[in-house]
Order: C-alpha cells, then sequence, then structure tokens
C-alpha cells in the first residue's frame, strides 16, 4: 500500500514523521544511544549484510505467521520491547497495548513507563512486565507479584546497562519534572511543534515523567531520576541473585541483555524460561556488536533449552525472518513501533506492526516457507566473519547512519539529527 496521509509504507518514513512532529528534545530521547553510536549503528547494519536464497516455484498460496513465546500464541514471531518515559503521546503504553492486542502480539512494559501496569494489562492480557534489578531483593520481588496480580503472563529482567549516557552529539536535556521554570524553558521548541502540543492539550494533560511501576499501587509515583538514582545506587545482581529471583517468581521469567553463550548458558542454569539477545538498543557499551550477530552463537550455546529473543535493530519484517531463520523464537520492537505512535498514536503503532508483518509474510513467500516454522539457516546468506566470533575486523563502512532521515553517521550528527 503507497504511502498517504493517514499510512505509512515503511518504519523510516514513519521516523520521519516522527522526526517532523516531535519536539526537539523528545526525538533525540528516542534516538539515544551512547557515544558514537556504533552498537546503535550496527545494530541496523548488520541486518543488511545478511542475504537470501529465495525460491520461485511451488510457493506457497498462504503463509501461516503464528508462533508461541512462553506458551502464549502471537499472531507473528514480533512482540513489543519494553520502553521507559517516552512522552511521546498522552496515551502512552495503554495505546500501545491496544494496538498490540489488536494486531494479537504481546506488549512488554517497562518499570520505567509512564503507565501503571494494571491499566496496560487491562488493554492488553498478554503483557510482559519488565523491570532493572533496582532496590533490595524484597522490592524486585514485590514489582513481580504486582505484575502477576494484575495479570501480567511474563517478567522480563533488563540487565544489559552500564549507566553510559554520554553521546558524541550531544544528550537531549530530561527534566525531573514539568514546573512552570521547566515549560518555559521546553517552550520555544514545542511551539514549533503545534500537532505535538494540541495533542497533548486535546487530552488536557502534560507529558508523564513519574515511573508509576517503581512506586506503590496508589500513590504518587516517583520521578524517572528519583528511580535512576535508586537503581545506579543497587549493586548489580549475581547469578546467585538471578536464581533466587527465578525461584521465588510465579511467573516465567526473561533475562534480557544476552549477548555471550557463555551468560546464555548461565541464565539456563538459573532457571529463565527465555533469555533475549540484546544490547539495549545500542544504550549499553559502545562497540558491542549488533545484536543479530551474536544471535547464532547463543542459539548453539543453549539449542532447545530456552527460548531465545532478539532485540535490537528491526526495521523490516524481513529482519524478524533473518532472525527467525537464525534460531530466534520471535522479535521484539522497540524504535519502530514509537516512530509510530509519534507519526499517528496508536493508528501509527498499529500502522507499523502491519508494516512489519507484511514484510515478514513477503519474505516467506520469497522464501517459499508456508511457515515461520519452516524456516533453517540454510534460508540467509551469512558473510564470512559476520559473527566476529574469531576476531574478525569490523567492515570498514560499519555505522549505517542511526538516523536514516539525514545522511550523518552518530558520529558526525548535529542535535539535529
Amino acid at each position: 500500500m503507497a504511502s498517504s496521509r493517514n499510512w505509512f509504507e515503511t518504519i523510516n518514513e514513519a521516523q520521519w514523521r516522527a522526526k517532523k512532529r516531535l519536539p526537539r528534545s523528545v526525538y533525540l530521547a528516542l534516538l539515544a544511544a551512547t557515544e558514537r553510536g556504533l552498537t546503535l549503528s550496527d545494530n541496523v547494519a548488520a541486518f543488511d549484510e545478511l542475504g537470501w536464497r529465495p525460491r520461485v516455484a511451488d510457493l506457497p498460496a498462504e503463509r501461516d505467521l503464528t508462533t508461541t513465546v512462553l506458551g502464549h500464541q502471537i499472531s507473528m514471531p514480533l512482540l513489543i520491547s519494553p520502553v521507559g518515559v517516552q512522552a511521546v503521546h498522552p496515551e502512552g503504553e495503554v495505546a500501545v497495548a491496544r494496538a498490540a492486542a489488536a494486531e494479537g502480539t504481546a506488549m512488554g512494559l517497562s518499570a520505567f513507563g509512564s503507565k501503571p501496569v494494571e491499566e496496560v494489562a487491562a488493554a492488553n492480557p498478554l503483557t510482559f512486565l519488565q523491570t532493572y534489578w533496582v532496590g533490595s531483593r524484597e522490592d524486585i520481588l514485590a514489582r513481580a507479584q504486582r505484575g502477576q496480580a494484575a495479570g501480567a503472563k511474563a517478567f522480563i529482567l533488563t540487565l544489559d546497562w552500564s549507566f553510559a549516557s554520554r553521546r558524541d552529539w550531544g544528550s537531549p536535556p530530561i527534566p525531573q519534572q514539568l514546573d512552570l521554570k521547566t515549560m518555559a524553558s521546553f517552550a520555544p521548541e514545542v511551539i514549533r511543534k503545534p500537532r505535538y502540543l494540541a495533542t497533548y492539550l486535546r487530552h488536557k494533560q502534560l507529558p508523564e515523567l513519574g515511573v508509576p511501576n517503581i512506586g506503590e499501587p496508589g500513590e504518587r509515583p516517583p520521578g524517572f531520576f528519583d528511580a535512576y538514582g535508586q537503581w545506579m545506587q543497587t549493586p548489580p545482581p549475581s547469578w546467585a541473585d538471578l536464581a533466587w529471583l527465578v525461584d521465588q517468581v510465579d511467573l516465567p521469567v526473561v533475562i534480557k541483555g544476552i549477548s555471550r553463550p557463555d551468560d546464555a548458558r548461565r541464565a539456563v542454569d538459573v532457571g529463565a524460561a527465555a533469555i533475549s539477545v540484546s544490547n539495549h538498543g545500542g544504550n549499553n557499551l559502545d562497540g558491542t556488536p549488533g545484536s543479530i550477530r551474536s544471535l547464532p552463537a547463543v542459539v548453539d550455546a543453549v539449542g532447545d533449552q530456552v527460548e531465545v529473543l532478539l532485540d535490537g535493530g528491526i526495521r523490516r519484517g524481513a529482519d524478524a525472518v533473518k532472525a527467525v531463520a537464525l534460531g530466534a523464537r520471535a522479535v521484539m520492537v522497540g524504535r519502530a513501533y514509537l516512530w509510530g505512535m509519534a507519526a499517528a498514536g496508536e493508528h501509527g503503532v498499529r500502522n507499523a506492526l502491519q508494516v512489519l508483518r507484511a514484510g515478514i509474510d513477503e519474505a516467506l513467500l520469497g522464501l517459499g516457507r508456508a511457515s515461520v516454522h519452516d524456516l533453517v539457516p540454510d534460508d540467509v546468506i551469512v558473510p564470512a566473519g559476520f559473527t566476529r566470533d574469531h576476531g574478525d575486523p569490523a567492515p570498514a563502512a560499519l555505522a549505517m547512519a542511526a538516523d536514516p532521515t539525514t545522511r550523518q553517521t552518530p558520529a558526525q550528527a548535529s542535535p539535529e539529527g
């Protein structure tokens, strides 16, 4: 379907529309990445290095995209990745949850999200609540129990974060609260984006900067930086801590942030129900290879002992098919749906998911596969040195622009890029 005022045909176009609509600081916060942005760039660029082995006859007239994650059926091998405070749209994660439910897939909700798990799970019964290792063991367990009481079906523990926040092209300001002084300082960039401002005015609210899933239900939620400060002061977990959590939580636990085979095996040993191969969307140790490069070795390490998900760099349905062919059960998308949300709210999220679904179906047809379960590694051409398992040098042209709406790499980007 060609693009129109109410429809974008690619995720790249959704990002272009989001950039036009969002205030500069909000857009740059979504673009994100640390330091030079090498990992963010490689998350996307690595998929382009993978080729296809297509077929031309005896192609299936119909394709089955459905699969299961943690025993729950989803309509395609793709689910929503948890993303923290967004300030993209007044309805926030509730609108995303509705869109995901309408498209038949699961919703990942961040503990640093702007909407409480009770509201999000009501909008999408297939909600997976995420947290970082914030606070005491008891705090973290209480968070999981709250999610379970609200109807969440899984608990995601994200571990790939090293508190690096420096960006070579400058970090956007994120306010602690929207008082009069703060609103005055942001007014010039917000006024230049009248459609963004009008959306919030129609909903009679300001962007929410609290994180209700870190606080107690019904109480005033702590601010983002209050929660972030507590997180920074919490000692990182040990494998013994993770084993304790898995034993205590009455939900399947997903350990997110795996990139090494030995960590994948340890996650299996502590009882994780699934692992996500992820580098936090490039917001971790810059220079970590793109997630898809790490996937084959992780899959080889754990076999069928645990479900393997992949997070990072998914911009097309074909990317999801490449990941599944190389052993992932499904992929998680973050920026792709956020660009849709910024472009057109809940409708934009559905648009993004439909674009990705169409890309999955088209790739299956081209490969002659009747089901996502029929995909095999031989469907994908993996170039020599792709996984960098043996010290293979990175390609000279490592960095594709993290912002495809410009020709600049992250290292060259101005604050507007």
